[in-house]
């Protein structure tokens, strides 16, 4: 991949958190009300965070510091500022597709993000292939139980939650797959052309 700034994931991170501030403490937006923003407040910025932080702790034991992947880390933060997006701009509830959309476009941009950290020494590349999709669908199974213990347990959407829910694994277990096959792709690509980059 091209080589990223460290910039871009750190306004990635402001611009997903400053969208969460509002939803959480500006009072009176009737699309934020009982959908846990207080909850995506804490949680979405330790979870945008952690894939740097544990890079950092693995990068700092070896014998020869990388260049950070500044790349990764930004595909891996952009599916939390597009949820946050979408609910402050009411996509959820103006544009029938968007939820289904969001499922599937975000766990191709976090489980790539993923992939292209993790997947680096994994041989064959079918076998990236079938790590990446395999990480996203735990992920989406974990995700949606985040979902269903957070706001939908005592929320309006019970009574809907089983068949979407079928369908957002799904979409992001589709979204996955697809991350893995271009993960493979790059890998392979820059294995052809010499040693991996550190800085995707």
């Amino acid at each position: 991949m091209r080589r990223v700034s460290w910039w871009v994931p750190v306004l990635v991170l402001v611009a997903t958190v400053a969208q969460l501030a509002v939803a959480q403490w500006v009072p009176g937006i009737e699309r934020f009300e009982g959908k846990a923003f207080g909850a995506r407040l804490v949680a979405y910025p330790v979870l945008m965070l952690l894939a740097p932080a544990v890079w950092w702790l693995v990068d700092r034991r070896r014998a020869v510091r990388s260049a950070a992947p500044y790349g990764a880390f930004t595909l891996v933060m952009l599916p939390f500022l597009v949820d946050v997006t979408g609910n402050s701009l009411d996509l959820y509830d103006a544009v029938v597709w968007w939820d289904d959309l969001n499922h599937f476009a975000n766990w191709l941009l976090l489980c790539a993000g993923l992939g292209l950290l993790l997947c680096r020494a994994v041989e064959p590349r079918w076998a990236v292939v079938a790590l990446v999709t395999g990480l996203g669908a735990v992920l989406a199974i974990g995700w949606e139980l985040g979902e269903w213990f957070t706001f939908i347990r005592h929320g309006t959407e019970a009574g809907t939650a089983y068949e979407d829910t079928l369908g957002d694994e799904t979409l992001g277990t589709l979204g996955a797959l697809v991350a893995g096959l271009l993960v493979a792709h790059t890998l392979a690509r820059a294995g052809a052309r010499g040693p991996a980059r550190t800085d995707p």
